[in-house]
């Protein structure tokens, strides 16, 4: 099967009007069927014939949270957890500066390996610390919250 031009430059630029739209239709589509195994019909562009996909939970939830940032306009980048980050690659994924995430990396908060001089950084590790960083912001923010409400 062949992917469209368009559909292979998605990754370096937002999705267009009718992408978000075509993106959100297809996210309600699989969200309706997400409890159990979704079985989807798709044309096959080179055979012209039906061809049935079977969707597990998990897959449906990969496609729809996928298809929801799409729908909203946000530009994607698939990351294999097995992937070696350079540091800027990472410091973008974290949404802080290189010099930052260096600082991280000489206190031990995030794993690496150096290939030669350069600091490279298994995706999966820096997943790790985003999610536990996210985790401690979430729960730092519910006892603040929760302070605020006692002082009213």
């Amino acid at each position: 099967m062949t992917v469209p031009a368009a559909a292979q430059e998605l990754g370096g630029r937002l999705p267009s009007a009718s992408e978000k739209a075509a993106a959100n239709h297809l996210r309600k589509i699989l969200a309706a069927h997400a409890t159990g195994d979704a079985k989807l019909r798709v044309l096959d562009d080179e055979t012209q014939q039906p061809t049935e996909i079977t969707l597990t939970p998990a897959l449906s939830s990969l496609l729809i949270e996928l298809l929801r940032h799409i729908g909203k306009g946000d530009a994607v980048t698939l990351v294999p957890v097995s992937k070696m980050l350079t540091t800027q690659q990472a410091a973008d994924i974290l949404n802080v500066s290189r010099p930052f995430l260096i600082s991280l990396l000489d206190k031990g908060e995030i794993e690496y390996s150096l290939v030669g001089r350069h600091r490279r950084i298994q995706a999966d590790q820096l997943f790790k610390y985003k999610k536990e960083r996210d985790e401690k912001r979430s729960k730092a923010l519910a006892d603040l919250a929760e302070l605020d409400a006692e002082h009213l």
